[in-house]
C-alpha cells in the first residue's frame, strides 16, 4: 500500500495550506510526504493522521528517527522540528499529495460517482460512452485502476490518498481527457479526495448504509455531500429525482444540476418497453430526442445506472446516438447481476453486492422475468454491516421461492453467527436451508433448478474466499460454470441416467 509520495520540484506548505500555522521556520518546503512513520525516509514531511484506532501524533518521534524533517499535525508537539498545524490533517494530507503530483485533476475532466449502489456499473458505462466518443479515459474503482493505457485489478482495500494522486498524475501524463472515479462514503468522510477538483459529480442514490462507520444516516448523507463541495465553480451535478433522500443533497447545490428519473419529471428519462432474462430494451429520452437502448443487463436499477451515465455524457457534448453505442457496448459488469450462460435451460446470475437495496433490486428484476422458481443462495461476509443481515433475510424470504444461506468471507466471525443474523429477518426461518459450505450450497441450488427457473448467487465474489485461514473456496462464477459444463457432459454421455438423477 502506497503511503508515501514524492515530487522532484518540491512545494511550499505556506502556499498549499494557507490557513495552516507554521512553527519553527518561515516556510516548509518539501519534495515528499508520508503518513506511516515506519516508512518515513530522509527529507519526508510526516503527516500525523488521527484514526479510529491509532493517533499518528504518537509516532512523530519514530518518523523523526527515520529522517522526517517536518511534521503536519493537528496539535502542538514537543519536538525540535518545523511543524505546520492544521484543523484536519486528513484534508491537508490530500491537498499536499495532490500538490506534490502537480494537481493533476486541474488538467482533467474529473468525474466523481458516489451512491449507496450503482457506483461501479455507472462508472463502467460512463467510461464506455466517453471512449466510444473518442476520449482517452482513466478510471479508479472497485474493479480496478486505469491510467488510459495500463490497467491493474483493484486491491481488497480502497486506494489511499497517495495512490489516488499518483493515478491521476499518470492519467494526465498519458494525455487522458477524463478521469472517472468511483467514491465511497467512507473515502469521502475521511477526506481522501481532498485537493481534487471535480468537473462533475453524480449521486446515484442515497440509502441507509455503513451506519457502523458513520453512526447515523445524517452523517452518511453528509459524507456524500462532501463530493458536491469539491465541484469547480462551473462543474455540474447529476441527481436521481426518484430517490427521496437525494433531495436532501440537491438543496445544497449551487452548481448546475441535471436530473434523471423514470417515475416523475426529469431532464433525462427512460421507459422500459420489454424485458427478458437475457436482455431488456428501454427508450432513452433527453429533451426532444428519444432513442431505443438494448442492453444485456436487466432491471430498473440498471436503467437508472444507464441514465446517470447518459446524463454525464450529454453534458460533455456526446450525442444520443453516441451514448447509446457506449451503453450497448457493455454486456456485463463482473459481479453485478452477472449472467452465467452455459447452455442450461434455466438462468443463473451472480451478484457480489450484499446491500439490502441491491439485493431487493436484483431479486425484483429476476422475479419479473422468471417463469419458474426463483432460487437464491445468500452468503455475506462477517466483516460487513451486521445491522444489514436481517434485512437481507427479509428480502430473500419475500422474493425467493427457495433460499439457501451459506458462508461468505467470515472475517472475525464464524459463518454460523452471520447466518443466524440473516435468519433473524425471516418470519419463518424454517423456510431457509442452511448450508455453511459455500461450494455445496451453490451446487445444491444448481441441482434443484429446472427449465424456467432462475438461480441467483449473492455474496462476496472474490477469486478465493477465505475459510479458516485457507483459501479453499473458488470464485462463485467458476463453480457455477464448472458444474453446468459437467452437468451438460454427463447428460450427453448418458441422458437417461441424467434425467433420473435430476428427477
Amino acid at each position: 500500500m502506497q503511503k508515501t509520495i514524492d515530487c522532484v520540484r518540491g512545494i511550499s506548505l505556506r502556499e498549499v495550506l494557507p490557513s495552516g500555522q507554521i512553527f519553527g521556520a518561515a516556510d516548509i518546503r518539501i519534495t515528499s510526504c508520508c503518513c506511516d512513520s515506519r516508512r518515513c525516509k530522509e527529507g519526508d514531511l510526516f503527516v500525523a493522521l488521527l484514526g479510529q484506532e491509532e493517533d499518528g501524533h504518537d509516532y512523530v518521534q519514530q518518523a523523526i528517527d527515520r529522517g522526517a524533517v517536518a511534521v503536519l499535525a493537528e496539535r502542538p508537539l514537543p519536538f525540535n522540528i518545523p511543524a505546520c498545524m492544521v484543523e484536519d490533517t486528513r484534508e491537508a494530507f490530500g491537498k499536499v499529495c495532490q500538490a506534490l503530483t502537480g494537481n493533476p485533476s486541474q488538467q482533467l475532466h474529473t468525474i466523481g460517482i458516489t451512491g449507496t449502489s450503482g457506483k461501479t456499473t455507472t462508472s463502467v458505462l460512463l467510461t464506455s460512452i466517453l471512449e466510444m466518443a473518442g476520449h482517452r479515459v482513466g478510471m479508479m474503482g472497485s474493479l480496478g485502476y486505469s491510467d488510459g493505457f495500463d490497467t491493474l485489478p483493484a486491491k481488497s482495500s480502497a486506494p489511499v490518498v497517495p495512490e489516488m494522486a499518483s493515478w491521476l498524475a499518470r492519467m494526465r501524463a498519458n494525455d487522458c481527457s477524463h478521469a472517472v472515479m468511483e467514491l465511497s462514503s467512507i473515502g469521502l468522510a475521511t477526506r481522501k479526495t481532498a485537493g481534487i477538483e471535480f468537473d462533475a459529480a453524480c449521486i446515484t442514490n442515497v440509502r441507509r448504509n455503513r451506519i457502523d462507520f458513520h453512526n447515523s444516516v445524517l452523517n452518511y448523507r453528509r459524507a456524500k455531500g462532501n463530493l458536491l463541495r469539491q465541484l469547480r465553480p462551473h462543474g455540474f451535478a447529476v441527481f436521481n429525482v426518484d430517490d427521496p433522500a437525494s433531495k436532501f443533497l440537491l438543496s445544497q447545490v449551487d452548481n448546475p444540476v441535471l436530473t434523471i428519473g423514470m417515475k416523475g419529471p426529469a431532464e433525462v428519462t427512460a421507459q422500459v418497453v420489454e424485458r427478458y432474462s437475457s436482455e431488456q430494451t428501454f427508450l432513452l429520452t433527453a429533451g426532444n430526442e428519444t432513442a431505443p437502448v438494448r442492453t444485456k443487463m436487466i432491471g430498473d436499477h440498471h436503467v437508472y445506472n444507464c441514465l446517470a451515465a447518459a446524463a454525464i455524457g450529454l453534458v460533455y457534448g456526446i450525442d444520443l446516438a453516441g451514448i447509446v453505442r457506449g451503453l450497448e457496448a457493455i454486456e456485463c459488469v463482473p459481479g453485478r447481476l452477472e449472467r452465467i450462460e452455459c447452455g442450461q435451460p434455466f438462468s443463473v446470475f451472480v451478484d457480489s453486492s450484499v446491500k439490502p437495496d441491491s439485493l431487493v433490486a436484483g431479486l425484483r428484476a429476476l422475479r419479473e422475468v422468471t417463469t419458474g422458481r426463483l432460487i437464491c443462495v445468500l452468503g455475506t461476509g462477517g466483516d460487513r454491516n451486521s445491522d444489514h443481515r436481517p434485512l437481507l433475510g427479509r428480502a430473500t424470504e419475500r422474493f425467493a421461492d427457495l433460499s439457501v444461506l451459506t458462508a461468505g468471507n467470515p472475517g472475525p466471525e464464524g459463518p454460523l453467527s452471520v447466518i443466524h443474523d440473516i435468519l433473524d429477518g425471516y418470519d419463518r426461518p424454517s423456510r431457509a436451508l442452511v448450508k455453511p459450505d459455500r461450494t455445496r450450497a451453490l451446487v445444491w441450488a444448481l441441482e434443484q433448478a429446472r427449465a424456467g427457473d432462475t438461480v441467483l448467487i449473492v455474496g462476496d465474489n472474490l477469486p478465493c474466499q477465505q475459510t479458516g485461514g485457507k483459501n479453499t473456496i473458488c470464485d462463485d462464477r467458476e463453480i457455477a460454470r464448472y458444474w453446468l459444463y459437467e452437468s451438460a457432459k454427463s447428460h450427453l454421455n448418458n441422458p437417461w441416467t441424467m434425467a433420473i438423477a435430476r428427477g
